[in-house]
């Protein structure tokens, strides 16, 4: 198998794991009356990191005004609340409540429970992290193709 036919086909892989958890999470979100975006955003505040609405809409791929709505929605619903960032008072902190904290653990369990990754032994899923946490941090490391620009210039 030649490097384009692999980068190929782990592309298709990745769309197919992305596939199965995105499932798993509608049927979640449906079950809370939660949009899949809303649902993502509780994810996303799960890992205990102080959070703006600037940086969850990083997270999310969205602009600052569709972050501050699905924020606005999620905050009547009692899932967050908004505190005073410690250093700029300019800005506000989104936080889950104890209700929001409770949803998020059903997220995250049945999230781990129908995970695809269940199917591997503890030392594969540690090799995978290895190796995805390497793409992550390093999408285009210096000497090696990055887009397709490139992809192209090599080919001809």
């Amino acid at each position: 198998m030649d490097d384009r036919q692999l980068t190929e086909e782990l592309h298709d892989y990745l769309f197919a794991i992305r596939a199965l958890v995105h499932t798993e999470l509608k049927e979640l979100a449906q079950e809370a009356g939660l949009t899949d975006t809303q649902t993502d955003a509780l994810w996303r505040l799960s890992r205990g990191r102080e959070m703006t609405a600037r940086r969850l809409a990083d997270l999310l791929q969205c602009d600052a005004s569709t972050a501050t709505s699905m924020i606005d929605r999620l905050e009547k619903r009692g899932l967050v609340r908004r505190l005073p960032h410690p250093t700029d008072r300019r800005v506000k902190v989104i936080q889950l409540t104890p209700e929001g904290c409770a949803l998020r653990d059903r997220v995250i369990q049945r999230t781990t429970e129908y995970s695809p990754f269940a199917r591997l032994d503890h030392e594969s899923r540690l090799r995978l992290h290895t190796l995805l946490r390497e793409v992550v941090d390093d999408p285009h490391p210096t000497g090696q193709a990055g887009g397709v620009e490139e992809t192209v210039d090599k080919e001809q």
